[in-house]
């Protein structure tokens, strides 16, 4: 089974990512990913440095952003074709153009009609809201995943299970297909493990930007090596071949 990581940062996402965009492509190519995309925060500023060197390195690239709305809740957007790229573009845009310089700030009437073209990947919170889901599932509807991530933590486990049961349950919209589908991701944010120092740094910054945040933890096992494998569907991603 061959893997594509759908979530992961570079340095970009200033104060999270600890590699640059080009380094994240051509460690995924050694590892043998079928595919990588570059989700900075409400950003696209890495993907063109990304996609030279996927060029070089013939993988497939795909283009997306994370984003926080303003009420806690976040998620990862992934371009489909040139078109839902252009409405990823304006999303950051409109995020941009609405906070100071440097930052961003949407909220959930921005996302009331979804992006059209694009795959969402909702990023769970340590203690999952299923209102969350509820609220994304008839914004982009069959094109909605929950994304979920082994942090070889004692509770593992149980969350998995918790997520998955949210996945299943019928608590969405009647006239809407009920279930959700679950993929992995590893929440790459550098290439090797020399630079974890660089990242458990940037943690602490993060933490402290966001203490009083419902969420304040996002790591994860960050190095290739350690992320397990996920099909990739090269049916859902024409950009990415």
């Amino acid at each position: 089974m061959t893997y594509a990581e759908l979530h992961c940062i570079s340095n970009f996402s200033f104060l999270r990512g600890a590699s640059h965009p080009e380094e994240l492509v051509a460690r995924a190519k050694e590892e043998g990913y079928a595919a990588l995309a570059i989700t900075d925060e409400c950003s696209l500023a890495g993907v063109v440095r990304a996609h030279i060197e996927a060029k070089k390195c013939a993988l497939k690239l795909v283009i997306g952003s994370e984003f926080r709305l303003d009420d806690g809740l976040r998620l990862v957007l992934l371009a489909t074709d040139r078109e839902s790229y252009g409405n990823l573009a304006a999303l950051i845009t409109r995020g941009r153009r609405s906070a100071v310089k440097g930052s961003y700030r949407l909220s959930r009437a921005d996302l009331a009609d979804g992006v059209a073209g694009c795959l969402a990947l909702w990023l769970p919170g340590r203690i999952p809201d299923a209102d969350e889901a509820r609220w994304l599932k008839p914004r982009f509807r069959e094109a909605l995943w929950i994304a979920v991530e082994r942090l070889l933590e004692a509770d593992d486990a149980a969350r998995c299970a918790e997520l998955a049961e949210i996945a299943r349950s019928g608590a969405f919209q009647e006239n809407l297909d009920q279930s959700v589908r679950i993929t992995a991701r590893g929440v790459l944010r550098m290439r090797v493990q020399a630079e974890q120092l660089l990242d458990e740094r940037c943690d602490v910054e993060e933490v402290l930007k966001r203490a009083e945040e419902r969420e304040q933890h996002e790591g994860g096992v960050n190095v290739f090596d350690e992320v397990r494998a996920l099909a990739f569907d090269e049916e859902a991603f024409p950009l990415a071949k």
